[in-house]
């Protein structure tokens, strides 16, 4: 039995899965070894990401779990199988691992749902707006800034390479105020924002300084979901690290906050609709407009 040198998010989060099931359905380590010829020590070792699981055995385990969904089964076979590689695979040496299991877990989701505060999501940042990021970074921690910009530009493919793939941003107000980049690149951004809300997976909202009802939430997350709630992802960015989160209640309750904040937003960015009926209520669209105006005055 040999054990990863790294154990990669995806990885860990199977093993937790695993881990889960088997303690919801009343299983020791030893009595769900028994049922697939394991000890207990090896189930531990599963359940951490340190060894790989075949299919056979995991067909098993949810049967004697008596997980019956087959959409769960389903991606949770695709996450036993993977390999883990992909074009992120191309920058092991040059990003950090986290940005590497980030990508991974893009490329599995069905919706992506990202809410930001000071800076725009990464999905739709130009290369200059990067760029000022990531040099601002590199004053504060060994970064190769050309590298970093170049995985963020290619992660923005996941935009475009699956039509069905859903994504949902929220963008606080004060995102679209900085002018740390410059006036020129944010006028480029408002413009870029307007053209990818364009996309038919792409909704785009903003909510502004006046929202009422409750004050903002402070930090930016992410919530990948690759079509099994159960099997979702919150990434959650700090000052000194980024955190994936799993558990079931994690992901209850980002989701339950990223939709109270959609419900504050204004109205998502529609250009057709706005273009035509400049009279109507405010939305995401007309603040865009009305900060661009700002910006070239």
């Amino acid at each position: 039995m040999g054990f990863r040198g790294g154990i990669s998010q995806r990885q860990r989060r199977f093993g937790d899965e695993l881990r889960r099931l088997r303690t919801e359905a009343g299983y020791s380590a030893p009595e769900a070894g028994a049922l697939v010829g394991m000890k207990g020590p090896a189930v531990s070792h599963t359940e951490a990401g340190r060894i790989s699981l075949n299919a056979e055995r995991l067909e098993v385990w949810l049967d004697a779990y008596g997980c019956t969904d087959p959409v769960y089964r389903a991606k949770l076979a695709d996450m036993a199988r993977s390999t883990g590689k992909g074009w992120w695979t191309d920058f092991a040496d040059r990003v950090p691992a986290l940005s590497l299991d980030l990508a991974e877990a893009e490329a599995s989701a069905a919706v992506i749902d990202n809410y930001e505060t000071f800076y725009l999501p990464g999905y739709l940042q130009l290369p200059a707006y990067a760029e000022a990021i990531y040099e601002d970074s590199h004053h504060n921690r060994k970064l190769d800034v050309t590298a970093e910009v170049e995985f963020r530009l290619k992660r923005q493919r996941i935009l475009t390479d699956m039509p069905r793939r859903e994504f949902r941003f929220v963008i606080h107000e004060t995102a679209l105020r900085m002018r740390f980049p410059g006036d020129a690149v944010m006028r480029a951004q408002m413009l870029h924002l307007l053209e990818v809300s364009e996309l038919p997976n792409v909704t785009i909202q903003v909510l502004p300084f006046t929202a009422a009802k409750k004050p903002p939430h402070t930090g930016q997350f992410l919530l990948l979901a690759p079509g099994a709630e159960e099997l979702s992802t919150v990434v959650v960015d700090h000052p000194s690290h980024t955190e994936y989160l799993g558990d079931q209640h994690s992901i209850v309750t980002y989701s339950r906050t990223f939709n109270q904040l959609s419900n504050l937003a204004l109205p998502p960015v529609d250009t057709n609709q706005s273009m035509v009926t400049l009279s109507s209520p405010r939305d995401s669209w007309g603040l865009i407009r009305h900060l661009l105006y700002l910006l070239q005055t």
